[in-house]
């Protein structure tokens, strides 16, 4: 077992349980819900951020321990390519070295006696719950993951059984609050939050444009997160050749696509993932902000992180016509039906802007914030915690 790189700092309370989080995304992945929700969090709790495996062709099984920030620790297990077949084996081999990480150091042990398990996916529910003397269970489901490309085998049943222990639900879409409200008894919606003064750097003249794109001429269409099966690659195609003098930005990281398969277009700029903090400066060199998303299964319960990141920067935002979108946005947001109007905003939006509809915006976003997002999450688990607590004392006695 790998010593942590920085000393965690304790919560404050120590009556307070600490949160170990489930993970389907890295933390340094794209900057995004579970990054945004447990970096607040950290003020009041330990959190252990423990993600999926990753394989090698090396026999030894170990966790790798690091704190990338205070009173975060992220957990790294790295098992057998042996295993990488096998899911539920790579679970209980997981948990076993998550009790010997707690084994061999009392002070994580006391850290973590008593924690909240928080899944961001169902899959490790089976393995995990009931065996970490939990005080609560929370599921924040921030996608219908069991609807994208690629999705595991048996994650609908995984969902069933966690449903089922869960004490506090979370969903990041208000259609996925309908969709889980039918299973459970204690749904909340969250919605996308934003770092307000994060993207507001967009609209600061000291911001300086990243100098991959600062050399662009011609009207610039900017988009900002995952590129995966979600995107509408045709769609990004006939944009493009509307218009060759239309500069189109893509930043992030791709996944389940074939990157030989993205439109080649000269106008078109495939520039990767970024670090969070550059993504003001590249959002600041866009004329308008896209929101290129395809209608299909993957996109059906989405609610776009993304959306009051492009408003709070003081962008135009040109969006496919997502359901949460379309519920959520579309006093800010210039909503397509058609390819045609989606090429047609974006040329407007770039060319004359609704300054009316940019000031709208800012102010909207201003209300949204991740922090204010996340002290009512506090605020409802801490109800849950002691609830729990005191049934169980209840029938003890």
């Amino acid at each position: 077992m790998n010593t942590l790189t920085d000393q965690i700092v304790p919560f404050a309370k120590n009556d307070t349980p600490s949160i170990i989080v489930h993970s389907h995304l890295r933390w340094d992945f794209v900057w995004q819900r579970p990054q945004q929700t447990h970096s607040r969090l950290a003020q009041h709790f330990s959190i252990l951020f423990l993600e999926e495996p990753v394989y090698s062709d090396d026999d030894k099984k170990t966790l790798q321990l690091t704190s990338p920030q205070a009173n975060i620790i992220r957990a790294v297990p790295y098992l057998p390519a042996s295993l990488s077949s096998d899911y539920d084996a790579s679970l209980i081999a997981v948990r076993g070295l998550l009790r010997e990480a707690f084994a061999a150091d009392r002070a994580l042990a006391l850290q973590f006696k008593i924690p909240v398990l928080w899944f961001y996916t169902p899959m490790p529910a089976p393995a995990m719950l009931g065996q970490f003397r939990e005080s609560a269970v929370v599921y924040d489901c921030m996608d219908e993951l069991a609807q994208f490309c690629g999705a595991p085998n048996g994650i609908a049943a995984r969902e069933t059984a966690l449903l089922a222990k869960a004490d506090i639900v979370f969903t990041g879409g208000r259609k996925l609050y309908e969709s889980k409200s039918r299973f459970h008894n204690n749904v909340h919606f969250f919605g996308c939050g934003v770092d307000v003064e994060h993207y507001a750097l967009a609209r600061s003249p000291s911001t300086a444009l990243p100098e991959d794109v600062a050399h662009l001429q011609g009207p610039v269409a900017g988009y900002i997160g995952v590129i995966d099966e979600r995107v509408d690659y045709d769609l990004l195609g006939r944009l493009a050749e509307s218009n060759p003098a239309l500069q189109i930005i893509m930043v992030g990281p791709v996944v389940k696509v074939d990157p030989g398969k993205l439109p080649k277009q000269p106008n078109i700029h495939w520039l990767g993932q970024r670090d969070y903090a550059e993504l003001p400066a590249y959002i600041k060199a866009f004329d308008v902000c896209l929101m290129p998303f395809a209608l299909n299964e993957a996109t059906e319960y989405i609610n776009p992180t993304k959306t009051l990141e492009y408003m709070a920067a003081g962008k135009p935002v040109v969006s496919t016509a997502v359901s949460d979108v379309i519920r959520n946005f579309q006093s800010f947001v210039s909503i397509a039906h058609t390819p045609e109007e989606f090429v047609e905003f974006v040329h407007s939006a770039s060319s004359a802007p609704d300054e009316h509809a940019l000031r709208a915006g800012i102010e909207h976003a201003s209300t949204m914030t991740w922090d204010s997002i996340v002290l009512q999450m506090k605020n409802l688990l801490d109800d849950t915690v002691y609830i729990r607590a005191s049934a169980c004392i209840s029938v003890a006695s």
